[in-house]
């Protein structure tokens, strides 16, 4: 994948997980606040101040994870985002996260 491939990639999702969030935020009772400053992704949890932090690396290919519950790193696989370490799904991931973290309970895709 060249770095501009991997750069539209890290834009479409960032915007996907953006969507996601603010969405179920919407639709819930939990305060959500997401920020974007180019390839990095803010989402705070207004009731608790609490933050998830998303940022690609592009020299790596990868996409962060920063989280109360730690650092995770997400390779690319063709098809989805894969942690580097357990191979579990990054919007899997999030989904737990946002739970644990934040009270917010994302809907899983139909």
């Amino acid at each position: 994948m060249t770095e501009t491939e991997f750069l539209n990639l890290i834009d479409a999702t960032l915007s996907q997980i953006e969507d996601v969030f603010e969405a179920a935020g919407q639709q819930g009772d939990i305060d959500v606040e997401c920020s974007r400053s180019g390839s990095l992704l803010d989402i705070e949890f207004l009731h608790n101040k609490s933050k998830i932090i998303i940022n690609s690396q592009a020299a790596v290919s990868e996409l962060w994870v920063a989280a109360k519950s730690g650092g995770f790193h997400y390779k690319y696989d063709g098809q989805q985002w894969h942690n580097t370490r357990d191979q579990s799904e990054l919007m899997a991931a999030l989904r737990v996260i946002a739970r644990e973290q934040g009270g917010l309970q994302i809907p899983e895709p139909n």
